[in-house]
């Protein structure tokens, strides 16, 4: 269970790091599906349904920057999702009954590695209220060499910036005000988790190292915040439920939100997406 500084902490600031929540059993078995999926890679040239490619991908060099919805497409990262001492430590701070919005995993090539521009995530997905976060999964040692999360603390008691360029949702910053809180990296062993508000501002630069930095994510919510964009079908939403009872009256509270239209003239993964912004910050780094 997080204690009472831990939780302080993430109100204060937006985000805490846990230390050895999943056991090296765990994580071993990740990589190992994880490698699975870079050597499935090789056969392809294009984004499919689940992989998505860093620019250069090849059959000999394979470079995998994402698997989309993994808990969604295989038992091990399902396990991940429902693992018991993670789901009550998020209870502590969204409350008993949530869901999954979404999961991804993300991987930081050595020596390559996209980097992914600042942004908040509930400037993609704005929310009736704000009980909405993020867990990530450290598979790897994680480090400002490899590509670490940034985080900026305290942004989350701030506004939802503008994640938009040439008048197309971007999903990425351009005001650099947005950096005024200063920026802190969060570094962890494997095994670790890191939980971030939906509102905190964030990113991550490329992989410097020679080290790979994979991070699996789970995208969770209290089952009373509702997005505002509508579900698109009661009984899919309902079967993200991880723990408590479907809601039909969604909680409201005065959060401030923009939303994500228009979108770009192509959408996709978050990579995708931020490729139209104009002026990138991170991938100079």
């Amino acid at each position: 269970m997080l204690s009472a500084d831990q939780i302080a902490q993430y109100h204060r600031d937006g985000f805490i790091a846990v230390e050895g929540v999943y056991s090296p059993e765990d994580i071993a078995e990740m990589r190992r599906v994880t490698e699975d999926y870079v050597e499935q890679s090789r056969a392809v040239t294009a984004h499919t349904e689940v992989l998505d490619l860093e620019p250069g991908h090849t059959a000999e060099a394979p470079r995998l920057r994402r698997i989309k919805q993994p808990a969604d497409h295989h038992a091990v990262y399902r396990k991940a999702l429902h693992h018991a001492p993670m789901l009550d430590m998020v209870a502590q701070l969204i409350g008993p009954a949530m869901r999954v919005n979404s999961t991804k995993l993300n991987l930081k090539t050595g020596e390559f590695g996209s980097a992914v521009e600042w942004h908040q995530d509930l400037a993609f997905y704005p929310h009736t209220n704000e009980d909405v976060l993020a867990v990530g999964v450290a598979l790897d040692d994680m480090t400002v060499e490899n590509g670490a999360l940034m985080m900026v603390p305290g942004s989350h008691k701030g506004p939802v910036f503008d994640h938009h360029d040439n008048g197309y949702f971007v999903g990425a910053i351009s005001d650099m005000a947005c950096l005024e809180g200063g920026t802190v990296p969060i570094q962890m062993k494997a095994g670790s988790i890191s939980i971030h508000h939906g509102r905190i501002v964030h990113g991550s630069a490329p992989n410097h190292s020679n080290k790979p930095r994979r991070l699996l994510l789970f995208e969770l919510r209290a089952n009373d915040a509702w997005p505002l964009l509508g579900i698109p079908n009661w009984e899919d939403f309902n079967a993200r439920i991880l723990r408590g009872d479907p809601v039909q009256a969604p909680r409201v509270e005065p959060v401030p939100v923009r939303i994500p239209l228009p979108p770009p003239p192509t959408v996709g993964s978050i990579y995708e997406v931020q490729t139209h912004m104009r002026a990138k910050i991170l991938a100079r780094q």
